[in-house]
């Protein structure tokens, strides 16, 4: 049995399908996916449904993940004049916001679907867990989507807010932690300053950063097997 990250699908499901085939994924692994499966692609939502069925794999929220959860509910209800009265300032700004990060692909599916399964998916979104703590092969990681933001060496990893475990970027420049490496997504490895192989799985100072950048010309979806280290890409 093996242990793989996967990161930042963004909706791209056929070459999530590839990035399986590429690793041989069997029963008796586990496939941790590090949130962000959601927006900006074409298909998030058959990804989800698609991840859904898979017993064998554990999903961590992404920043993604949160905006939908905001908002999602909300686009459930029929348009009428108690509806309307909801949309306070504060809904108005979450559908802005995740507007303007790519939501329109996973409305769009998701309002295709029986209202018995939108909410299987909102059920769904809501056991993504925020953080995982593994060791693998006598080494220890900690997985999370996005960093460790106002990080401090003293500070314990419950006393961090979502925002920034979520929102806020690791600092791949600090060594966070002498014997525990942490693997997150959300800053694609393009914009890691000083790294040699953008797009490419990051590794440096005990973090290892594999959202690749898949909705990006240059980019593409990768995985890291925690066993061997070994990278797989599509």
């Amino acid at each position: 049995m093996a242990t793989y990250v996967i990161s930042d699908i963004h909706g791209e499901y056929d070459r999530f399908l590839e990035l399986l085939d590429r690793i041989g994924l069997r029963e008796e692994d586990t496939l941790y996916i590090l949130g962000d499966v959601l927006d900006r692609g074409p298909h998030p939502i058959r990804t989800l449904l698609f991840l859904m069925k898979m017993p064998n794999v554990v999903c961590l929220a992404g920043n993604h993940e949160l905006m939908a959860l905001e908002c999602l509910e909300f686009l459930m209800k029929e348009i009428t004049d108690m509806s309307i009265g909801e949309l306070d300032e504060k809904m108005l700004g979450n559908l802005v916001t995740w507007q303007y990060n790519g939501s329109s692909t996973t409305i769009e599916e998701f309002r295709a679907l029986s209202r018995e399964m939108q909410r299987a998916v909102i059920d769904f979104l809501k056991e993504f867990s925020i953080y995982e703590e593994l060791t693998v092969n006598g080494k220890e990681y900690l997985l999370v989507h996005g960093g460790l933001g106002n990080y401090n060496p003293e500070k314990d990893i419950e006393d961090y807010s979502l925002k920034e475990l979520i929102w806020d970027r690791a600092e791949y420049g600090i060594l966070y932690f002498e014997d525990v490496y942490v693997v997150t997504g959300h800053t694609p490895t393009q914009e890691i300053s000083g790294n040699p192989r953008p797009g490419y799985i990051f590794r440096g100072n005990n973090h290892i950063a594999i959202d690749c950048g898949c909705n990006r010309p240059d980019g593409r979806l990768g995985a890291i097997c925690l066993d061997t280290g070994e990278e797989f890409y599509a």
